[in-house]
């Protein structure tokens, strides 16, 4: 497994259509692999991932099974003068291979919160449809909701944080002390971004991730939400599926990757 972090040139014209359309990154990343690994859930997948940083900056974030080559994407959208400089790629391997149970971790996620409904109008036995989760409190449960499949907990926020937090929190109830569930974690939702862009057909027949927007007329539609917090690890093999296979749905746009970082 491989980690890499590619800074995108924000003045050239090409990361300019690349940022506009998660179809088109995507295939980008693809691109980068001669032969890249299938989406049948049978292995690691390649996951990718967009990271605003300050000064305008945004780092394309790709995990993958095999080392990528991303060339075409230094000439198309980056600093072409640097050659293989321009990104840097890790050995994510032997990281993964170090985690252990009960270890805690700062993380980061952007993913695609859904879940299923029923209107009122649809007839009895109608399947239930896709839908997005727009607000922080469902989107947080819909995290938490997920956590122990996933293998990890996010840390609840420390005690004395609650009570010094409650009653200046819009929402929090006042007699019982309790908080909106978004507060009681040690998490932080941001970038909760509608996401609509044109459908691309490719003659190729490129797949497209199961469940990953929904499409009107020839629009493709999501809602993307990114997750910083810290968690513990609680089972070391539905972990490591977690950060190799990614999480949730839309991850052929840009979701379901979940980086580390070291708690401070």
């Amino acid at each position: 497994m491989y980690l890499t972090r590619f800074r995108i040139n924000t003045a050239r014209s090409g990361a300019h259509a690349l940022l506009a359309s998660p179809q088109r990154l995507h295939g980008a990343v693809d691109m980068a692999f001669p032969e890249p690994p299938a989406r049948d859930g049978g292995g690691p997948r390649v996951l990718w991932r967009l990271d605003q940083a300050p000064a305008n900056r945004v780092d394309l974030l790709i995990s993958s099974p095999g080392r990528p080559d991303l060339t075409h994407l230094a000439e198309q959208a980056g600093w072409p003068s640097l050659g293989t400089q321009g990104w840097t790629t890790f050995a994510y391997g032997e990281f993964l291979d170090g985690l252990a149970v009960g270890g805690e971790w700062a993380f980061r996620l952007t993913a695609n919160p859904l879940h299923h409904i029923r209107r009122e109008q649809d007839p009895v036995g109608a399947p239930t449809k896709r839908a997005a989760h727009v607000t922080v409190g469902h989107q947080v449960g819909w995290l938490i909701k997920h956590q122990e499949r996933a293998g990890f907990a996010v840390l609840p926020r420390e005690q004395a944080t609650v009570e010094n937090t409650t009653e200046a929190v819009a929402g929090a109830d006042t007699e019982t002390g309790a908080l909106p569930e978004q507060w009681r974690y040690q998490l932080i939702v941001h970038d909760r971004t509608p996401v609509r862009f044109p459908r691309r057909t490719e003659r190729s027949g490129g797949r497209r991730d199961a469940g990953s927007g929904s499409g009107s007329g020839s629009d493709v539609r999501l809602t993307r939400a990114t997750f910083d917090g810290r968690l513990r690890v609680t089972d070391l093999a539905a972990f490591r599926r977690t950060l190799t296979h990614g999480m949730g749905k839309s991850k052929a746009y840009g979701c379901g990757l979940m980086t580390l970082a070291p708690v401070r």
